[in-house]
């Protein structure tokens, strides 16, 4: 049965990357919501031991994937607090493996500084294109998954193994993703034209935290 849900997310996911090209937003709203909720079926019967954190960060992920459907700021703010409550399920689905004890101690807010740094820079970029309203809650969102990211590291830091630097690997997509994300829907004269790059950041990056977690 798991091997059905995989083969779902992959059918999915290859759909939607297709009409993102093809720029077919009917496509792509039809396909988008299959991507994380065949992947939450997935980890759901393949996980040895279910966290019921991670299953949780899955389903807001898909939550708001379907609240950024529609347009207009309102339902892009809907779907930003669903994504963002999804990271924090993330870091609860994390802390287990993260062993302080074990941890090089200026790791810890050498990666506050760099994800603190990174999120300025981005949002310098963005800043002439974002409506005021929403400038800072995308910003403190995306320190929120700048957060989730640290933690995936400081998993991996605690325990290097393949599983581990493979989540910390698909997190990290994550943040790519969401960025390219500010760009494509903001910046009008960005490099980046479809949701190509986004969805083909998220997807994979979704699965490698899953398949790390694994």
């Amino acid at each position: 049965m798991s091997l059905i849900f995989a083969a779902a997310f992959i059918i999915s996911t290859a759909v939607h990357l297709y009409a993102s090209l093809r720029k077919d937003r009917r496509m792509r709203n039809i396909s988008k919501p299959f991507i994380l909720l065949s992947l939450l079926g997935f980890y759901a019967l393949t996980a040895s031991s279910v966290s019921a954190a991670i299953i949780l960060a899955l389903f807001f992920s898909w939550l708001g994937d379907v609240l950024l459907i529609p347009a207009g700021i309102k339902w892009f703010t809907a779907g930003g607090i669903a994504f963002m409550i999804g990271h924090a399920c993330f870091v609860a689905g994390y802390l287990p493996d993260v062993d302080i004890s074990v941890i090089p101690l200026p790791l810890i807010p050498v990666l506050a500084l760099f994800f603190a740094a990174a999120v300025a820079f981005i949002f310098s970029k963005l800043k002439p294109h974002l409506p005021k309203e929403i400038f800072y809650p995308m910003f403190f969102y995306l320190l929120i998954n700048g957060t989730m990211n640290c933690f995936a590291i400081l998993r991996c830091a605690s325990f290097p193994s393949a599983p581990t630097l493979t989540t910390a690997v698909g997190a990290a997509l994550f943040f790519v993703s969401d960025t390219s994300l500010f760009f494509v829907r903001f910046k009008k004269d960005s490099r980046l034209k479809t949701h190509f790059l986004v969805m083909l950041t998220y997807s994979i990056g979704e699965f490698l935290i899953v398949l790390g977690l694994l």
